[in-house]
């Protein structure tokens, strides 16, 4: 464990190029609409997470895989120029994974994801389960294989590192992996789907949008939503999951009280990246 004033988190996780359209309506099936604006912009919500993190003054260091196409080197270079340590970062042979963004007027969007580069990453190297060993937090989420999570929140616990799991896209998960955790972070549906898991979890945090968060654990409190002029809700709850890991050192209440605001000054920019 490190023993710094700044924590030491290490994120397992995805990393992503998002191609953002945006349209005054989205296309029905064989149908042709004009687009108004077009970006590619750097996400996937462990580098998201990760970027969070570090901005918040954690020394992050990211456990993840790109491809070898133009994409992977921009999402490297965007990690780095982020503050994330990206030397246990895979540079794999083939695309780096995607996801085909389409948004209309009213805000609305249709995704397609292509895992690429991150389906990849199945298993660890001794040099991944030595920084997760030396590291505060492991924060990981379920874009990349169950088999690396499992893999890495197992070797974090028996390290006596903190595990924090943001448990999307919703997916089956094996008790095993749940046993592992110490610190589950959801929104209002993933708290429903996985309500008889996160009874046995010690700090269980609950996201609610505008409204706020919900801390159960040691007591329970909720801190109440921030009043902010909304623009793109994506990636907020990246913000809030990585700032909230990188000062949960400071407490539960301080922790969420900092994620919250964070969470909510993500909304108010377009993309999943808050700009530095």
């Amino acid at each position: 464990m490190s023993d710094s004033a700044a924590p030491t988190v290490v994120v397992v996780g995805s990393v992503n190029m998002d191609l953002v359209t945006t349209t005054a309506s989205r296309p029905q099936p064989g149908e042709t609409v004009r687009g108004v604006a077009f970006a590619t912009i750097p996400g996937g919500k462990g580098a998201n997470q990760a970027i969070a993190a570090a901005r918040a003054g954690a020394r992050v260091r990211f456990i993840g895989a790109v491809g070898s196409d133009a994409f992977g080197t921009t999402l490297r270079a965007n990690l780095d120029q982020s503050g994330v340590d990206t030397s246990l970062l895979r540079t794999v042979e083939g695309p780096s994974g995607i996801a085909t963004i389409v948004v209309d007027a009213a805000g609305e969007n249709s995704i397609i994801v292509v895992t690429g580069a991150n389906g990849r990453l199945t298993e660890l190297t001794a040099e991944d389960r030595a920084a997760i060993a030396e590291a505060d937090v492991l924060l990981c989420q379920l874009e990349i294989p169950l088999d690396a999570v499992a893999e890495a929140a197992r070797y974090a616990h028996e390290s006596g590192t903190l595990v924090a799991l943001n448990p999307s896209p919703v997916a089956p998960l094996p008790a095993a992996l749940w046993a592992d955790v110490d610190l589950a972070i959801v929104n209002s549906l993933e708290a429903e789907h996985y309500s008889t898991q996160l009874a046995e979890v010690p700090h269980v945090v609950r996201t609610l949008g505008a409204d706020g968060a919900v801390y159960q654990g040691e007591g329970e409190f909720a801190v109440a939503g921030e009043d902010v002029d909304v623009v793109d809700t994506t990636g907020a709850g990246d913000a809030f999951a990585g700032t909230l890991v990188a000062t949960w050192g400071l407490g539960p209440r301080v922790a969420l009280g900092r994620a919250n605001l964070a969470g909510a000054v993500a909304t108010t920019h377009r993309g999943a990246t808050q700009p530095s």
